[in-house]
């Protein structure tokens, strides 16, 4: 079957977005957390008290949703499974962030805004690749 005309762009811009979450996550598990404590000593202390669990959580999201795109864009079908695996991994991480610590008491509810954005595109990624997978692009 043919893909949407809008599928490459699409793609790529879901590939894109994951790097990026790659790179985010390699900027900040290899933090200089006594320089970063100058400017945001806060973040430097979660980050400091973040268990390996969550930063492993953080890494299969980022990871997960990296191969998804890949595998979207070579129209394979394990994207999807990808793609849900980033959302519960998603899900885990920021569910560690905002159960257990005190981020929203901190920097107040605008702090839940970025991971909420994160958590609906990794959803409509997800839903993407089911909705292609059910048109036959994805195999």
């Amino acid at each position: 079957m043919t893909a949407p005309r809008s599928f490459r762009a699409i793609g790529i811009i879901l590939l894109l977005w994951n790097l990026m979450g790659v790179a985010a996550f390699i900027i900040q598990y290899t933090a200089d957390l006594d320089q970063l404590a100058k400017t945001d000593p806060y973040t430097a202390n979660i980050f400091a008290a973040m268990p390996v669990w969550a930063w492993a959580a953080y890494a299969v999201a980022v990871g997960a949703g990296t191969l998804g795109a890949t595998l979207l864009l070579l129209r394979k079908d394990a994207a999807a499974p990808l793609f849900l695996l980033s959302i519960v991994a998603v899900i885990v991480q920021f569910g560690y962030s905002f159960i257990h610590t005190d981020l929203l008491a901190v920097k107040g509810i605008t702090a839940a805004i970025f991971p909420a954005v994160i958590l609906i595109i990794a959803i409509f990624q997800w839903r993407y690749a089911r909705s292609l997978i059910a048109k036959g692009i994805l195999r």
